[in-house]
């Protein structure tokens, strides 16, 4: 056989024996829809699966969605799921339809030619849980039971795993024909409701506790609520009570610094109408990795009145097949974090978490936690921020603005007071920006990628704010016939900068590393643009009626204001103007100081 021959006969053995596997990897399973048996070269695994499927109700009628979960304590890089009429399983023919909640790790597939009627991987990455909302269709029989065959590895799976059986309204329940496929491993706990609500008392006596706001009430939806009780005479296990806001999750994490990743995490999600407790491991800022309920006892939980509540005990030290969790009779940093949940799925929480202030000792005395949602280096930030431009930054536009023709024949180090106080003004606010600027870097040590247009805002007010300074220096004289440009230039850059570090502040006071509360706080700085502006209007009104429109430059104004008519004039006004500025740097001073205790608190 020629070479080129040779050639064509590797490529059709190789083609042949890839194809396959490639075409099963993107979960395109339509052709084993009724066997439902990876066509892999091997057979299915014959021992107990970590895998288990769950619905969200034992009981449907038709037209209802019911949620279907498929959950295991190890990973899985393929799974085929179905539903079928649970009283004939000799019929292959799937019952329903399904719709995902996930698109991109999941799919729907054609099977018997019933479109969506089941559901499949789209890739060989690794999962731990998938989700997805059976349709109960109008011809539905009386019992339906979901199927599920799973592939851990290439060469290691499970065939048509047999999950729960659902009944029609009005049905009773009879035990289905025998499967001869292994029953899924169920849960290692039996969750229970608890028959009433946390209490913080015992906090700090018996028990120790992390609150946020402190001093809260667990029952309180907006109090999120951890305690911590060291459990027998040997301290061998510990019971762990978690309440916050029912809004989708509450979790608490035990890390060895205030960083999130490589924590051990534990989680209450609620699907609306029950609660799963699980635990996890995060490795930097991802979705919780593993999550089981490995390793957990004595697990109950509540659902009421807006709070979700969940308890569960832990062994102090667990077994080496639980690498990821930490041993209890160490300290660490406790995280508190809350986010919305959907289907059970957990989504990145919109708030940062609340943070010990320091670490707390598992199995050590009891004591009461305090903590911060806001870390030093942003609150520092935020505070520098809105000294610059709320207080320093303000006032020394203002100044420029109105108060040029004031106090002629004062001066201050051989230059005038307005333009001295100016001038100490505006670097303060520049130097400020600068070193508030840099904080941000410090903490995330490079740029944020989650903060939105806010960081380019800031990077374009600290442009803007070293331009400033520059062209000030270069300005030509005041007699120059270029000096019109330099005064037009100047106070654009100024305005341009002050409406850009404002349009910051409001996005800034939104960023989950420094979320102030609201409404309130945004209320606060809209009060502050509208004194702004009120007495901008106040002043620029004064200027059109008291100062003749043939003054038009800033020396004409000061000639004017030494006349004796200008004397006159000033003598009426000076008293007036000076308790305006006066009163626009104690309003400034006041509403930055109450966002700015607003940041401290949090």
């Amino acid at each position: 056989m020629s070479p080129v021959g040779l050639s064509c006969l590797f490529i059709s053995v190789l083609v042949c024996h890839w194809v396959p596997a490639g075409s099963y990897s993107n979960g395109k399973v339509t052709k084993v829809c009724g066997s439902m048996e990876p066509q892999h070269g091997s057979s299915g695994q014959a021992s107990p699966s970590p895998y288990r499927l769950e619905t969200n109700s034992s009981t449907f009628r038709p037209g209802d969605q019911i949620q279907v979960i498929l959950s295991g304590t190890s990973h899985f890089k393929g799974f085929l799921l179905q539903a079928r009429g649970a009283s004939n399983q000799g019929l292959v023919s799937t019952v329903g339809t399904f719709t995902l909640t996930d698109q991109k790790k999941t799919q729907l597939l054609t099977c018997n030619k019933h479109q969506g009627s089941a559901v499949s991987h789209t890739s060989d990455a690794q999962q731990t849980e998938v989700i997805v909302i059976w349709h109960a269709p109008a011809d539905a029989p009386t019992q339906v039971q979901f199927f599920v065959s799973v592939v851990s590895q290439y060469n290691v799976f499970w065939v048509k795993l047999p999950g729960p059986i659902i009944y029609q309204h009005g049905v009773t329940p009879h035990p289905p024909q025998t499967d001869t496929t292994p029953p899924p491993v169920q849960p290692t706990t039996s969750p229970s409701i608890l028959p009433g609500p946390f209490t913080s008392e015992g906090c700090g006596q018996s028990k120790s506790c992390l609150l946020d706001p402190p001093d809260c009430d667990p029952e309180d939806p907006q109090c999120f609520f951890l305690s911590m009780t060291t459990e027998g005479p040997d301290k061998m296990s510990v019971t762990f009570e978690l309440s916050g806001p029912a809004e989708g999750y509450v979790s608490f994490a035990l890390s060895r610094d205030t960083w999130m990743g490589d924590d051990d995490v534990y989680m209450c999600v609620t699907d609306g109408i029950r609660v799963s407790v699980s635990a996890a491991f995060v490795s930097g800022r991802s979705h919780p990795e593993d999550q089981s309920q490995s390793g957990l006892a004595s697990v109950s939980w509540r659902l009421v009145d807006g709070v979700i509540q969940c308890r569960f005990s832990r062994l102090v030290k667990l077994s080496n097949q639980e690498p990821a969790r930490y041993d209890l009779d160490q300290a660490y940093f406790l995280f508190l974090a809350h986010g919305r949940a959907q289907y059970g799925r957990v989504w990145k929480h919109t708030q940062q978490p609340f943070i010990s202030s320091h670490t707390k000792h598992i199995t050590g005395a009891p004591e009461v936690l305090g903590g911060s949602r806001g870390p030093i280096l942003m609150k520092l930030h935020g505070s520098l921020m809105l000294l610059a431009w709320m207080l320093t930054g303000s006032v020394g536009t203002f100044i420029a603005s109105f108060y040029k023709p004031d106090w002629p024949k004062q001066t201050l180090l051989g230059q005038k007071v307005w333009f001295q106080v100016h001038r100490g003004l505006m670097m303060l606010t520049v130097t400020l920006t600068i070193v508030a600027f840099c904080l941000p870097f410090f903490y995330r040590k490079g740029w944020s990628k989650h903060a939105g247009v806010h960081p380019y805002l800031g990077c374009c007010v600290l442009t803007l704010s070293l331009i400033q300074p520059i062209m000030a220096l270069i300005r030509p004289s005041p007699d120059s016939l270029r000096r019109y440009i330099f005064n037009w230039g100047h106070w654009g850059v100024g305005t341009v900068t002050e409406v850009l570090a404002v349009a910051a502040m409001f996005l800034g006071m939104r960023q989950s590393s420094l979320l102030l509360p609201q409404p309130w706080a945004t209320h606060v700085l809209i009060g502050y643009v509208v004194w702004l502006a009120s007495f901008r209007f106040l002043l620029l009104m004064h200027k059109h009626f008291y100062i003749p429109k043939s003054l038009d430059t800033d020396d004409q104004q000061a000639i004017f204001s030494q006349s004796e008519h200008g004397r006159c004039v000033n003598v009426k006004v000076s008293i007036c103007k000076s308790l305006i500025l006066a009163a626009l740097a104690l309003g400034n001073s006041a509403l930055v100081g109450v966002l700015l205790s607003a940041v401290a608190h949090i």
